[in-house]
């Protein structure tokens, strides 16, 4: 169902389903949340998600088979697909989604959960559910709003309709736009350009940002007082300033 294999501090998960548009099965969520979690215990300083073949993930495997038709089964069901959304949610090191082909319901949402969305020009998203007859999971919920403004999280989830990368890059879902055949190495590079900065900084910077919407502007001063603190005393902010002052590129070790 998933492939893993790294490329220097660089980690590939790759969602290994391509007769299904890469659906992940129930029972599937949990071992992707696993693999998140071991991601983030790892030596591996950056993460990039994608899918195997022409697609990336087409959500939960609703053609496969299908949770207890109760509610307990339903909510139990449910609890892992959650737990994999809020791994990826708490990752202090850098994502990054590498989108081809459909990404749509849970998995337009895993796409959207990572820090940083390439898109290929063929790619294609659509919150899907509403027409399943179910509303937003895997974060969307939170993830939509913050990203594309209520108006447009609205028309998109009320509708479901699928839309291509370019409307994606103009609600802000996504960070760039590829030709198809430029999408791995793009993502690498990308990949390569976060796995060389300051681990340490990239931890607070992303938390930080994860709570801007939460926190007043007292409480945003008072979080980057205490990070920066903490910073202030690390060895990365040594190799930094001496990198600097050597014209040299840094070499952080996340201490």
């Amino acid at each position: 169902m998933f492939g893993v294999r790294d490329e220097g501090p660089v980690r590939w998960l790759t969602i290994d389903n391509p007769e299904r548009r890469n659906a992940i099965p129930f029972g599937g969520w949990a071992r992707l949340a696993k693999l998140i979690d071991e991601f983030a215990a790892s030596w591996a300083r950056v993460l990039v998600l994608t899918g195997a073949g022409e697609d990336f993930c087409s959500g939960a495997d609703v053609g496969g088979a299908m949770i207890e038709g109760t509610a307990a089964g339903a909510y139990d069901a449910m609890a892992e697909v959650s737990a994999a959304a809020a791994a990826l949610h708490r990752t202090p090191k850098p994502t990054v989604a590498a989108v081809d082909g459909v990404a749509v319901g849970a998995g337009m949402n895993l796409a959207l959960g990572c820090d940083i969305v390439i898109a290929s020009e063929r790619a294609r998203f659509s919150e899907i559910f509403v027409k399943r007859g179910l509303t937003l999971d895997f974060g969307g919920t939170w993830l939509l709003p913050r990203l594309a403004g209520i108006a447009r999280a609205k028309e998109l989830a009320l509708t479901g309709r699928l839309f291509g990368a370019g409307e994606a890059l103009e609600y802000g879902l996504v960070t760039a736009v590829v030709p198809h055949e430029d999408l791995a190495a793009t993502a690498a590079e990308k990949a390569a350009e976060l796995a060389a900065g300051a681990p340490l900084a990239q931890r607070f910077i992303k938390e930080g940002l994860d709570r801007a919407f939460e926190m007043s502007f007292g409480e945003a001063l008072s979080y980057e007082q205490r990070a920066q603190t903490i910073l202030f005393t690390s060895e990365d902010l040594a190799e930094g300033v001496s990198a600097f002052l050597q014209k040299r590129p840094p070499d952080f070790k996340g201490r």
